[in-house]
């Protein structure tokens, strides 16, 4: 079967550091992009995004979409490394007959899950992986409906998840909440908590913890879909409560001018090192 050309302005993986999740740049020695599609050798890629990091067993191990050029849809791709410097592509984890994405890895109590982007299956699915990290087996579906970007977190002893429930607009964001992490999941009163403003609804990465307090990121889809990540500080979350504010340093990531982000970057996946310092899988849309 001959297929159309590779689309143009693909989506790779670059790397980024600094003092905290709000103050990330590029890494001074470290060229970006660090994984693109060309490295992917088992499938045709279109492109790469979405990626997740993963410290397991002295490696890092990186999840990202790999969205196959003769399917039309996301398919789950893994790469690992020692020093965050040199990457080596380690093939296809997780495929499904529907598009596949934003791969939420994440452990807890000695299992490692993921909750990647669903809309086929009409549900939020959990995967297990059986074994680590080259199978995942689905094991709930935490909430039904069609909701682009899940992103569970933990915080005072609960489970929280931000979805998008409107994956075509970009424009609202949902809050669920559970005692436990296979459910049941009942959506937040407040819930949407924000409707049509494409600048910062949609999810753009992990959750992460700052001075105590969620700091949530999204996608700055005002201008572009991918145009820049904003950034949000949860000042508030309890089961009948919810509030946030801008952080006073968003937006934190977006388009270089120049390269492999010269058009727009919609994602950060933070993580705070034994140093102090942070290190940030992100991605970008280049020329």
């Amino acid at each position: 079967m001959t297929l159309s050309p590779l689309p143009g302005d693909p989506w790779s993986i670059g790397l980024y550091a600094g003092p905290d999740p709000l103050h990330l740049a590029p890494i001074p020695g470290l060229a970006n992009p660090i994984l693109t599609r060309e490295q992917v050798t088992d499938v045709p890629a279109a492109f790469v995004a979405d990626p997740f990091l993963l410290p397991h067993r002295d490696e890092w191990h990186l999840f990202f979409e790999v969205l196959h050029h003769g399917r039309g849809v996301g398919e789950i791709g893994w790469a690992s490394s020692r020093d965050l410097r040199a990457w080596r592509y380690g093939g296809i984890v997780l495929r499904e007959p529907f598009h596949l994405s934003y791969p939420h890895v994440f452990a807890y109590r000695g299992e490692i899950y993921m909750t990647p982007e669903t809309l086929g299956a009409g549900a939020v699915r959990l995967y297990r992986a059986d074994p680590f990290p080259s199978r995942w087996t689905p094991v709930a579906e935490l909430v039904l409906g069609e909701l682009a970007d899940p992103t569970p977190f933990r915080f005072e002893e609960r489970w929280w998840m931000f979805a998008c429930p409107s994956p075509s607009r970009h424009d609202m964001l949902a809050l669920f909440h559970a005692d436990a992490l296979e459910g049941p999941w009942a959506q937040h009163p407040s819930s949407p908590l924000i409707r049509a403003d494409k600048r910062r609804a949609r999810p753009g990465g992990r959750v992460v913890l700052s001075g105590g307090r969620p700091l949530r990121f999204a996608q700055d889809c005002g201008a572009r879909y991918g145009g820049g990540v904003r950034a949000f500080e949860i000042a508030e979350l309890g089961v009948d409560r919810f509030s946030e504010r801008e952080a006073a340093e968003s937006a934190i990531l977006g388009a270089s001018g120049a390269g492999w982000n010269a058009k727009g970057m919609h994602h950060v996946d933070a993580w705070r090192m034994a140093d102090g310092r942070w290190v940030a899988a992100v991605d970008g849309i280049g020329p």
